[in-house]
C-alpha cells in the first residue's frame, strides 16, 4: 500500500477517507475469504475421514457485518452437530449411560430405520426373536439369536422356520452372534479442526494486503 500525501488539507482529508474505505473493504473481503476457506477445509476433513457428506454439510459459515464493509469485520464457522463432530475431534471414551454394557452391532444385526445401527431391543422387536446373553471369560460377552439363519445375499440373521425334530432341534438352525457387549470404547480421533484454523489465520494478513487496492 502506498499513500501519497498532499499539502492541501482538503485533499489530504479526502485521501485519508479513501484509504479508510479501502481498508474497510480489504478487511471485509479478507474475512469473507477466510470464512469460506475454513468452511471448505473443515468439510473436506469430515468427508476425508469417511464421516459422510451429511455431516460435512453441518459445517456452516457466516461473515459480519452483512451488507457493509468494516475494519471490525469478523467471520464465524460452526457445525450444527457439535456433539458428534466434537467426539471425532477429541476421541473420547464412551461408556453406557446406565453403567452396564455398550452393545456393538455385528454385521449379522443389519441396520435399522434410515440406515441407523440398531439397539438390542429394536432388533428383538423387528425380528420377533429373543437375544440370549453369552458370557465369555477373558473375551467380550455376546448377545446371540438362537434358531436363526444367515441370508445368502446380505449375511444378516433371520428367524429359521421349519419343522422341529422329535428332540426339539430345528433343522439347519444356527446360533448367530448379533451384538458384542463391551464396558466402554475409545473413539479414534479423526478430525483436527485447529490445524486448519492455524493455517487460515496465518494467511489473513496476506489476504488483507491483496485486497487493499492502491
Amino acid at each position: 500500500m502506498k499513500l501519497m500525501v498532499d499539502s492541501d488539507l482538503r485533499s489530504l482529508a479526502a485521501q485519508l477517507d479513501r484509504e479508510y474505505r479501502a481498508g474497510e473493504r480489504a478487511v471485509t473481503l479478507a474475512m469473507r475469504g477466510a470464512q469460506q476457506d475454513l468452511k471448505t477445509r473443515w468439510r473436506k476433513q469430515v468427508t476425508g475421514a469417511g464421516l459422510g457428506r451429511r455431516l460435512a454439510n453441518s459445517i456452516r459459515g457466516e461473515s459480519y457485518p452483512k451488507g457493509t464493509d468494516s475494519l471490525d469485520a469478523a467471520a464465524l464457522v460452526w457445525t450444527n452437530a457439535p456433539k458428534l463432530v466434537g467426539a471425532f475431534e477429541t476421541g473420547p471414551v464412551i461408556r453406557s449411560k446406565d453403567g452396564f454394557w455398550l452393545a456393538i452391532p455385528l454385521p449379522a444385526a443389519g441396520l435399522g430405520r434410515f440406515g441407523r445401527k440398531m439397539t438390542p431391543l429394536e432388533w428383538e422387536r423387528r425380528h420377533g426373536m429373543p437375544l440370549r446373553f453369552v458370557y465369555r471369560r477373558g473375551k467380550p460377552a455376546l448377545l446371540v439369536a438362537d434358531d436363526a439363519r444367515l441370508t445368502k445375499r446380505t449375511g444378516q440373521a433371520r428367524q429359521k422356520k421349519g419343522r422341529r425334530r422329535k428332540d426339539g432341534t430345528l433343522t439347519g438352525a444356527q446360533t448367530v452372534p448379533i451384538f458384542v457387549l463391551v464396558p466402554q470404547v475409545k473413539l479414534r480421533k479423526r478430525l483436527d479442526f485447529k490445524r486448519d484454523v492455524d493455517v487460515v489465520s496465518a494467511r489473513l494478513v496476506d489476504r488483507i494486503a491483496a485486497n487493499w487496492r492502491d
